[in-house]
């Protein structure tokens, strides 16, 4: 079969239709690719922000009248670029494996001192999205103490918007690191000059990874959309063989949801579905167009939660019920002791307390979060935090590596009994220390633990825990309860297992 695949015609928009087109020759060998690039009318017009653009499918609708009249095969999108609404006479057929859905700031590094200096720093992005998300979060997730935050437009291809960002008076850029990923990542020689360029740019920045929770991403933001005609069942049949279920499933939850309330690219709302193996995470935050507030993180579990019970039986009713113990801290130096030196090393944090107050972290240190509370806490030491697990565990990869141009050296900063997979090396920096030995946990049924230690430590000292029903958030918690037989539910947090199951909670 011939098939002939079109696309806008920067650079980005080729190497999507070329791993498009890798993929259909890995799944069918026999069949013949050519391309067919074109501009739309989004390119043809770079005055205009896109949100003020009347058009819908701006980057888009030109591509469909070509599909219709067979000039085409294939068209293969951004899918954050195509417009809400289904269209009658094509559909998309399939999505590869969707690349990172988060947004990337970047901060050149001779505008730093700057900005802390003065408390004000200014952006380019050209997402109200972005703008209304970040406005709070990036006041507390930098290490500087900002009195003032602008927003500014800008328009132009990703290597277009990183080149402004140097030659304008801007302080940081905001961008989709899936942008970046694929044009430091593409192989074709006709690429070495950007590729080149944008590591050049990237050498000269601090760079931080926004988290979904705080920031969730356009809806299929990271996402391939490969489009057809309806009248073509052949192309269907040939790209199912390409198809990736999962994306497919969580952009049309994303679409969807966006579609309840209104859709398009002026919204200023957010939406990230995650499929993990103990359920679906949406990250939903923004607001409407008749202003309500939008601002969620639920997850709807993969197995069934047990039925609500009375408040008197679960524990614990808050944090502070959970004070056993206190921190000792461990004498490791004031710097990092490395067995690989070819290697960039890269700080993983599991909370604040564990990275030493005499340590001096230099901007440039890469520094990973367990959550957003302890990167925040490590941006009030004026640490600046590239990024973070979402509070979702050490195993949801951070995925830097094309960023920081190579293989990591991860060291994690934790306590003497922290949990070790041997996925990074563990660096203990406190110990934790029992207050006493006593515990009254007399009549409560249903525990939530928010961590393994605190889960242990109760164990021994009342061992018919074992017979209860235990709750925990995903990750190294969820995994030391299963090391002593049990298998947890799944929580987000705290707050979500009382909410869900408190009988005495209002509904």
């Amino acid at each position: 079969m011939r098939v002939t695949l079109a696309s806008r015609r920067s650079e980005l928009a080729r190497i999507q239709a070329y791993q498009v087109g890798d993929a259909l020759r890995l799944a069918a060998p026999d069949t013949e690719i050519s391309y067919s690039f074109h501009e739309s009318l989004g390119d043809r017009n770079q005055n205009d922000p896109l949100w003020q653009m009347p058009e819908k499918g701006v980057f888009t609708q030109d591509f469909r009248a070509g599909l219709l009249r067979g000039d085409f095969d294939l068209v293969v999108h951004s899918w954050k670029d195509l417009a809400i609404e289904d269209d009658a006479e094509t559909e998309i057929a399939a999505t590869l494996p969707r690349a990172d859905a988060r947004d990337l700031l970047l901060v050149p590094v001779s505008r730093w001192v700057e900005i802390a200096r003065t408390g004000t720093m200014s952006i380019l992005t050209s997402s109200p999205r972005r703008s209304y998300n970040l406005n709070s979060f990036l006041s507390a997730a930098l290490p500087a103490h900002l009195r003032e935050l602008n927003f500014i437009a800008v328009r132009g291809n990703v290597p277009t918007r990183v080149r402004k960002l140097f030659q304008v008076n801007a302080d940081g850029l905001i961008v989709a690191k899936a942008a970046i990923d694929r044009l430091l990542e593409a192989k074709q020689d006709e690429f070495a000059e950007t590729r080149a360029e944008l590591r050049g740019e990237l050498q000269q920045c601090l760079w931080m990874v926004l988290p979904l929770s705080a920031n969730p991403s356009a809806p299929a933001q990271g996402a391939l959309a490969v489009e057809i005609a309806r009248k073509r069942p052949e192309l269907r049949e040939l790209l199912a063989s390409i198809n990736c279920v999962d994306t497919f499933t969580s952009v049309a939850r994303e679409r969807e949801i966006l579609r309840g309330y209104g859709g398009g690219c002026h919204q200023k709302i957010g939406v990230s579905v995650l499929r993990r193996p103990f359920g679906e995470i949406t990250f939903l935050r923004g607001t409407t167009d008749d202003g309500r507030t939008l601002g969620s993180c639920s997850l709807q579990s993969s197995k069934p939660r047990p039925p609500k019970i009375q408040k008197a039986q679960l524990w614990p009713l808050k944090s502070s019920d959970v004070d056993w113990f206190t921190r000792e801290a461990i004498s490791v130096g004031n710097s990092l002791s490395v067995p690989d030196q070819d290697l960039t090393v890269a700080l993983w944090v599991a909370k604040a307390d564990a990275l030493p107050n005499d340590w001096q972290i230099e901007p440039g240190q890469i520094v990973w979060a367990s959550g957003a509370q302890t990167w925040q806490r490590l941006a009030q030491r004026g640490v600046w935090v590239n990024g973070c697990a979402e509070s979702l565990g050490e195993h949801e990869s951070p995925n830097i590596e094309t960023l920081s141009g190579g293989e990591l050296n991860w060291q994690k900063l934790t306590h003497a009994d922290g949990y070790a997979n041997g996925a990074m090396a563990a660096l203990p920096t406190y110990r934790l220390v029992p207050k006493n030995g006593q515990l009254n946990l007399e009549g409560k049924t249903h525990f939530f633990w928010k961590s393994g230690s605190s889960f242990e430590y109760a164990l021994s000292l009342n061992p018919w825990l074992r017979q209860m029903t235990h709750s925990c958030g995903p990750g190294n918690t969820q995994r030391i309860l299963q090391r002593n037989g049990i298998e947890p539910h799944i929580f987000l947090d705290h707050e979500q297992w009382l909410e869900e199951m408190s009988q005495n909670r209002e509904q």
